[in-house]
């Protein structure tokens, strides 16, 4: 009967997920064409949170913040450098201070919507570019690469019925839309790239009340700048009433590419390919942990969330460190089906 029910579901889904790719990749002809450098930087729920969907009719609106810092890169090869500019009193390194907004549209009990779109900024010091040697202040400042998909779920834990062992699994098939920042910046704060990404999320309570392990893995295929993309990230969760505190690892990895390559004596920034001002083509590699906690009202379902996250190897890649939050409102637009 389970082997039935699977193969059942196997066949709807495959059978969805087609329409849904070809659908979001029909789309993507309408993006700007870029060759923006630098590292990845498409907003993204953390901790496989779409992985559950929003009730049918529900509209969930979010604002996020967040920044981050960087001191060190990886460059030539995988060697780190510090990159610390001291000025004016203050230490500087790659900052990034970006704010988005979110929206997540349940269509019905198996499928929902989402939206991500925003604005960023980036600035550092450290390096000789274009002419201007450090600690000139070079930034850039622009809309955010923007994120849309659609989602299915495949099972859910709490169904009704639902076997003992089955997990959350759902199915995203996304797209991104290039940013409108600068197109030729080091370690601007998005790839610049049209992109389809399909995605799986899995989550799963176990052991004692509240305690569970997320899963989220994706393959963006960058069409503009052609250096695909992959991000695995798993960790742990726990509940307890409206709290939720999450841990985990993450991997973001660039499939093929050009390296980083740094002089740390004359501060001097450039690539390995042609072209060594396209930084949009770094093979940019990085292994983070990342960590929040989040509360949710029990009245009016009001989502506090904090999130960190910091680099502690890699390669083409500056070692960034994440923190911010954000807050997430459901309204019942429409009575659910």
């Amino acid at each position: 009967m389970i082997h039935y029910f699977i193969n059942a579901v196997k066949m709807s889904v495959l059978k969805n997920v087609r329409l849904i790719v070809l659908a979001v990749g029909m789309s993507l002809p309408l993006a700007l064409t870029q060759n923006s450098p630098a590292s990845e930087n498409v907003p993204h729920a953390p901790f496989a949170a779409w992985a559950d969907l929003p009730a049918p009719g529900q509209l969930i609106a979010g604002l996020f913040y967040d920044e981050s810092e960087a001191y060190h890169i990886w460059a030539n090869g995988g060697h780190r450098y510090n990159i610390d500019t001291p000025a004016t009193g203050e230490h500087y390194g790659v900052d990034i201070n970006q704010g988005w907004l979110t929206f997540q549209y349940g269509i019905t009990k198996k499928w929902a919507a989402d939206l991500n779109l925003g604005a960023t900024t980036t600035g550092w010091r450290a390096f000789n570019y274009q002419g201007q040697n450090a600690p000139a202040i070079r930034s850039t400042t622009g809309l955010m690469d923007i994120a849309f998909g659609v989602r299915y779920q495949i099972f859910n834990e709490a169904g009704a019925n639902a076997p003992a062992w089955l997990p959350t699994l759902t199915f995203r098939a996304g797209a991104v839309l290039p940013g409108s920042y600068s197109q030729n910046f080091p370690f601007a704060p998005g790839i610049g790239s049209a992109a389809i990404e399909p995605e799986l999320l899995v989550k799963k309570h176990f052991g004692w009340p509240g305690l569970g392990a997320y899963g989220d893995a994706l393959y963006r295929w960058n069409r503009t700048t052609g250096n695909d993309q992959y991000i695995v990230a798993l960790g742990l969760f726990q509940q307890i009433k409206g709290w939720e505190l999450d841990t985990g690892y993450r991997h973001m990895q660039t499939v093929g590419g050009t390296g980083l390559l740094y002089d740390p004596g004359t501060h001097a920034i450039s690539t390995t390919g042609p072209d060594p001002s396209a930084f949009s083509e770094l093979r940019e590699i990085n292994d983070s942990i990342e960590a929040g906690f989040s509360y949710t009202t029990s009245k009016l379902h009001i989502k506090y969330s904090f999130y960190t996250r910091t680099a502690f190897n890699g390669n083409n890649s500056d070692q960034k460190f994440w923190f911010g939050g954000g807050i997430q409102m459901p309204f019942q637009i429409f009575k659910g089906q």
